[in-house]
């Protein structure tokens, strides 16, 4: 690899880590842009869960609560992309109620899964009813759930920026390997 890539793969992984602890000490700023992208990605995912009812509605009836928990999603992503002051002040409520209602309509839903004889469908239950329990309990304390959201993506970033560091060493050390081979001697060189 040319040392110009790896130099980039080293600023690119800098940067992450630096933005990572940004994140972590500044959580209002980083729920202002959190919310922006929040708004996008609720938005597709509403529309990629509403073609996902459209196209499963013969084989999975009960598709009503998914049908609802579609169009909430793209309104909801729409609301987000539109009103960015002040969803980074609702955000944490906003979220508290999103985990909570899409936990309650994994949980139903799990029941289809059942009646179409699908073995893994406790799972699914569980895990559902587990998020409608955090969406209780991001509402009953919407400071914590705004610290969490904001340290949480703070790690996700630094731990991208860690990752590429990591690469850059394995990269370093497949080339010595590769230089070994070459040489004939087939030894890693340390």
């Amino acid at each position: 690899m040319k040392t110009s890539s790896k130099i980039w793969l080293a600023v690119a992984g800098a940067l992450l880590v630096a933005l990572g602890v940004i994140c972590i000490c500044r959580p209002a700023a980083t729920l202002f842009a959190t919310a922006w992208l929040i708004g996008c990605f609720t938005l597709a995912a509403g529309i990629a869960k509403l073609v996902f009812t459209f196209r499963t509605q013969m084989f999975l009836p009960n598709s009503g609560s998914r049908m609802l928990s579609a169009i909430l999603e793209m309104i909801l992503g729409i609301i987000f992309i539109g009103n960015n002051i002040f969803l980074a002040f609702s955000l944490p409520v906003i979220f508290a109620m999103w985990v909570l209602f899409e936990g309650v309509i994994i949980a139903v839903d799990s029941f289809d899964y059942k009646r179409v004889g699908f073995p893994g469908w406790w799972g699914i239950l569980l895990l559902g009813l587990a998020g409608a329990m955090l969406g209780v309990l991001g509402l009953r304390n919407p400071d914590v759930t705004a610290a969490t959201l904001s340290t949480l993506i703070g790690l996700g970033v630094i731990a991208m920026g860690a990752a590429y560091l990591f690469a850059l060493l394995g990269i370093n050390r497949f080339e010595r390997r590769v230089e070994g081979f070459r040489r004939g001697t087939g030894i890693d060189e340390q």
